[in-house]
């Protein structure tokens, strides 16, 4: 049977917002020749306080835009979306389709060493139980604490990454972590890692910081290594952003998230 995706194609990610650039930033490092097509639904942020239908409503839309650029595979670099939406639009699409949630679990799974591992994400990834349902399928001896951190989005955005304000607001956020004495804290927003330094001096140097980013960023190169869809060509990569609002903040705020800037971004009028 033909191979339905092309390995040349683009990787298709999308997120509520500018979070999933760390993710994009992962990826485009654990893999320097793969190209990107970004979908970052600026108009509808943020997900983290809508319904479960509304996100998988969405995230149906931005797939089936993602596949006009005839994307390889998808990878949903959203916490809500993958908790709310992904197991939807997996048997909707034939495309590989892989969210944040699962290899920062496994992660966590295999670091833990006291079976205590602390959870911190949106309102709607808190309230789904994805990340502690997933955790308890690995090990269900494992311990989990789960902490609500709706104002680290806001903070990050405004590039607060080490400000008295965002410090004072960690340290009221992680005080049930630190009373659990979880040794393990997984970073259940693509935004959340901008906030490493800070979150990493509050729960101490000896707590380990589960980055989803980076466990997505090395599922994925599983993910094409297994199927054979490496892009192998040594050829300069151009990845392409699409944003459903205007995209002059998108692209003022980007550098935050990618530690370079972007050009020609795209407004999509498709959603």
């Amino acid at each position: 049977m033909p191979q339905p995706f092309r390995s040349d194609a683009p990787i298709g990610v999308f997120d509520s917002g500018l979070g999933g650039l760390t993710v994009v930033k992962e990826i485009t490092h654990a893999l320097p020749n793969e190209r990107v097509v970004y979908f970052g639904d600026t108009a509808r942020v943020p997900y983290g306080t809508k319904s479960k239908e509304t996100i998988i409503r969405f995230s149906t839309e931005i797939v089936t835009i993602l596949l006009k650029y005839k994307v390889k595979m998808v990878v949903v670099a959203c916490n809500t979306a993958s908790s709310l939406a992904l197991e939807t639009i997996q048997r909707r699409f034939s495309v590989p389709i892989v969210g944040v949630i699962e290899p920062g679990v496994r992660k966590a799974a295999v670091s833990t060493r006291n079976k205590k591992v602390g959870i911190i994400a949106t309102q709607s990834t808190i309230k789904s139980g994805r990340y502690v349902s997933k955790i308890f399928e690995l090990d269900p001896r494992i311990r989990v604490t789960s902490q609500a951190c709706p104002l680290f989005v806001p903070l990050v955005e405004e590039g607060w990454f080490d400000h008295p304000v965002t410090v004072s607001v960690a340290q009221e956020y992680l005080k049930d972590m630190k009373r659990a004495r979880v040794d393990t804290l997984i970073l259940g927003c693509t935004h959340y890692p901008l906030l490493k330094g800070v979150l990493g001096r509050v729960v101490g140097p000896k707590v380990n910081l589960v980055d989803s980013a980076t466990e997505v960023a090395g599922a994925v190169k599983d993910i094409l290594v297994r199927k054979g869809l490496l892009r192998m060509a040594l050829k300069p990569v151009r990845h392409t952003y699409l944003v459903s609002d205007e995209p002059e903040l998108f692209e003022r705020l980007a550098v935050r998230f990618l530690g370079n800037g972007v050009k020609n971004v795209r407004r999509c009028r498709d959603v």
